[in-house]
């Protein structure tokens, strides 16, 4: 499958891909990187493994809906067929989102539908929140929104900082996104209304009066 990605900044999540796909067994080629700034670190570490790369800032642009227009003509034309989000700090428009349904994914740090938006580990801090962690989903034109693909928790710990939290965070984005990504080449994903179902994935008949069940 091919896949563009979409960044903003450093594309640490990007690297993640970038790894996943380095390796044979991995069913996921990039095929292009597009930022919307020009000095972002993420088009470097595409450009060092030879991924092709384009800036459209968005400044350039008099609506949102060309802007978009201008990506999705060059996301077509490098051949991708799925979009990853990863760090894109742009809203897409409702045309963008509803032409790429379904094939489009984003990943958020924090345990959706909680704490939605940006500076959310001060959110969870704040809120005294005792777990945090990081959702991949589907995205739908209300922002961090849609079926919920995958999640991983991390505990909130008493000394937290946002940087301390948004680090351990992080580190389990790297390893959920390559991991969602998978799933979706391999086609075992579908999606039934706004959840996202996984073929093969069952939950555990658990019974709060028999735990032996």
């Amino acid at each position: 499958m091919k896949i563009a990605v979409l960044i903003s900044g450093r594309g640490s999540n990007l690297q993640s891909l970038i790894d996943a796909c380095s390796d044979d067994d991995f069913p996921v080629d990039i095929s292009l990187v597009i930022s919307n700034k020009a000095d972002a670190l993420g088009l470097k570490r595409a450009s060092e493994v030879s991924i092709p790369t384009k800036v459209f800032n968005h400044k350039d642009f008099s609506t949102r809906e060309e802007f978009d227009t201008a990506m999705s003509d060059a996301i077509e034309a490098s051949g991708a067929e799925f979009i990853c989000l990863a760090g894109f700090m742009r809203l897409l428009s409702d045309d963008f989102v509803k032409s790429w349904r379904d094939k489009l994914i984003n990943i958020h740090p924090s345990l959706l539908p909680s704490f939605k938006g940006l500076h959310v580990h001060e959110q969870v801090i704040e809120r005294g929140a005792r777990f945090s962690g990081c959702t991949v989903h589907f995205v739908r034109s209300a922002m961090d929104e849609g079926p919920i693909l995958a999640q991983a928790v991390v505990p909130v710990l008493p000394d937290d900082t946002a940087d301390t939290l948004g680090a351990r965070v992080l580190e389990q984005e790297h390893i959920i996104y390559p991991l969602a990504l998978r799933l979706i080449a391999e086609g075992k994903v579908r999606v039934s209304g706004e959840r996202a179902i996984i073929d093969g994935h069952k939950t555990p008949n658990i019974s709060l009066t028999n735990p032996e069940k």
